[in-house]
């Protein structure tokens, strides 16, 4: 590239920074919108189930009764809200709405335990929340075990005992889960809405063809239009980590810099869908729409959301296909683990090749197009 060829993609990048800094919507979009996305899913977002609203049925009424609804609200899991004397009465709160989790204790239950025989409590538990009914099967299972032990063991130690030792994460806080995935999905929206509306909006005005009557070559012009939103996603990136570690305390353990290698083939990647989409769409309202419909698949297959390992087959597969499955795991091995370029060698490889050809199908559907 020569020096003339140097001064013209420049050009085109100067006018396309002019028009950014000169529309307030733009500028909302790009800097207000994902930072209160942020705040909004960083403090919304929690998948640490504490104090499920519980009602309780005690017809034994009994000492070891007691003691036993006393270990499920030490759990901190539940949380005891209501207490009624009839079984009915638990059902239709739970139907209500007013409680997650109803345990019902029978009347014999502390006679049966005096007589070395089985207590059976019922635990019922409102499905239609997986996540809070897998926690309270769980948390359940495990106080009647720990109360059915004591009684057997006494004050004899266990034979086995587990230590579990959580890494990286060891308050299982969901902000350190969500918000390194969150700092993707918003740069990966941010710079394709943008890329996709900065060709569309030039068809709008009619001055695309303009354009292309001026020495300005295709590839400058493509070049020139893009090196912007590069720049402006890269500082917005930069910025939400900034306020991820400093706001939400989610600790950077590996290399910032190492990630924000990883990070421009991402973008890169985002504006070749970007421009791709601006050459299917006439109106910026149709680019905003094929952009929402790529943005919903990459988000949901990428382990963003949902552990990819969990996934059937072929879904695990296909995964990998999307460069967002790559960027959230690039920035969890970094943030959380601590990783480098050892680990990130090959996520950097991956995202380059999808960037180059993501750019170089967007260019020649452009060409084709006009």
């Amino acid at each position: 590239m020569n020096g003339s060829s140097l001064l013209r993609t420049f050009s085109v990048a100067r006018k396309e920074l002019l028009h950014i800094l000169r529309d307030p919507q733009t500028l909302f979009f790009t800097l207000f919108v994902p930072v209160l996305e942020l705040f909004m899913l960083g403090y919304a977002i929690n998948t640490n189930v504490r104090d499920v609203k519980t009602v309780v049925v005690d017809h034994a009424g009994t000492q070891e009764s007691r003691r036993l609804l006393e270990q499920f609200e030490n759990s901190k899991d539940f949380l005891i809200v209501h207490k009624v004397l009839s079984d009915r009465e638990a059902s239709r709160l739970i139907v209500a709405g007013k409680a997650r989790i109803g345990i019902i204790i029978p009347e014999n239950f502390s006679r049966r335990l005096e007589a070395g025989e089985t207590a059976t409590i019922l635990v019922l538990v409102d499905g239609t929340e997986s996540s809070i009914a897998g926690e309270a099967v769980n948390v359940s299972n495990a106080i009647t075990l720990r109360e059915s032990l004591i009684r057997i063991l006494g004050t004899r130690p266990l034979p086995i005992e587990a230590r579990p030792r959580v890494l990286f994460n060891p308050d299982t806080r969901s902000a350190n889960f969500f918000i390194p995935g969150l700092m993707v999905v918003m740069c990966q929206m941010m710079s394709t809405m943008l890329s996709a509306n900065a060709i569309v909006r030039e068809k709008e005005l009619g001055t695309l063809e303009q354009l292309f009557m001026t020495p300005v070559r295709r590839g400058e012009l493509i070049l020139g239009k893009m090196t912007p939103y590069v720049a402006l996603t890269l500082v917005e990136f930069c910025f939400i980590a900034f306020l991820m570690w400093s706001i939400f305390r989610v600790p950077i353990n590996g290399s910032f810099i190492t990630l924000l290698m990883v990070t421009l083939p991402f973008v890169l990647t985002n504006l070749g869908f970007g421009l791709w989409i601006s050459s299917r769409a006439s109106t910026r309202e149709a680019a905003g729409q094929m952009a929402m419909g790529t943005f919903l698949p990459s988000i949901f297959l990428s382990g963003y959301v949902f552990p990819i390992d969990s996934m059937p087959w072929p879904l695990p597969h296909v995964a990998y296909l999307f460069h967002t499955t790559w960027m959230i795991d690039a920035s969890r091995t970094v943030i959380l683990r601590g990783g480098g370029w050892p680990e990130l060698w090959q996520h950097a490889a991956v995202l380059w090749a999808m960037a180059l050809l993501a750019l170089v199908v967007g260019s020649l559907q452009m060409q084709k197009r006009l």
